[in-house]
């Protein structure tokens, strides 16, 4: 007779590479989101400037969370390591998407528009230092890349603290009028990245 299913088994539990999936997947609906609310004339009279707008804001977040998860298991013990690669390409997505509706969709690549606006809008060389470097960490975040680099490969990542200052310039000098919001976003990430310079010993006593 076939034995009964033991209801001690223990149920199959998603791989973490499902889960980087699944989480990369799941946070890309607020750009799908935007574009279908745009393309359905929901997001109000110029729908290119919100998503343009909201991608920027995205990249900027996801960059930041995954600068957030390293300081978190070593102050709090809180240990999401599984995630730090889906948010950093999520980061890289949505920057891409940034540059995209702002090359393509809102300049429809005149290139004679893009070079003045290159060059006599200091914030876009920030910004497109930002992607270019997001580019290059997206590209060698892979197995197959980080066995190649070897020791390399830290150190290359490393830039990302580089890309994360570039970005806070970027954000606070966008705008021709005064906004708060990219101030506290710098202001985060300057803590963030503050975290680093904190003695190993003193770690512990930080996140107390």
């Amino acid at each position: 007779m076939p034995s009964s299913p033991s209801p001690r088994r223990k149920r199959a539990r998603f791989s973490p590479v499902t889960r980087q999936v699944f989480l990369y997947l799941f946070f890309l609906f607020p750009a799908v989101l935007d574009i279908a609310q745009g393309m359905t004339g929901a997001l109000g009279p110029n729908p290119v400037s919100v998503c343009l707008h909201d991608f920027g804001r995205y990249a900027f977040r996801f960059l930041l969370a995954s600068l957030v998860v390293t300081p978190l298991k070593r102050f709090l013990g809180v240990d999401i390591m599984l995630y730090r690669r889906p948010l950093g390409l999520l980061a890289f997505t949505y920057a891409a998407l940034h540059v995209f509706f702002y090359v393509v969709v809102a300049r429809q690549l005149d290139m004679h528009v893009l070079w003045k606006d290159f060059t006599s809008r200091p914030f876009l060389t920030f910004g497109i230092l930002t992607f270019i470097i997001l580019a290059v960490l997206a590209a060698t975040s892979t197995r197959r890349a980080i066995r190649a680099l070897g020791r390399k490969w830290a150190q290359l990542h490393k830039l990302v603290y580089v890309a994360m200052v570039l970005a806070s310039i970027h954000y606070s000098i966008a705008f021709k009028t005064w906004h708060v919001e990219p101030f506290i976003y710098a202001a985060l990430a300057l803590f963030v990245l503050a975290l680093r310079l904190v003695p190993k010993q003193n770690r512990r006593k930080v996140g107390t």
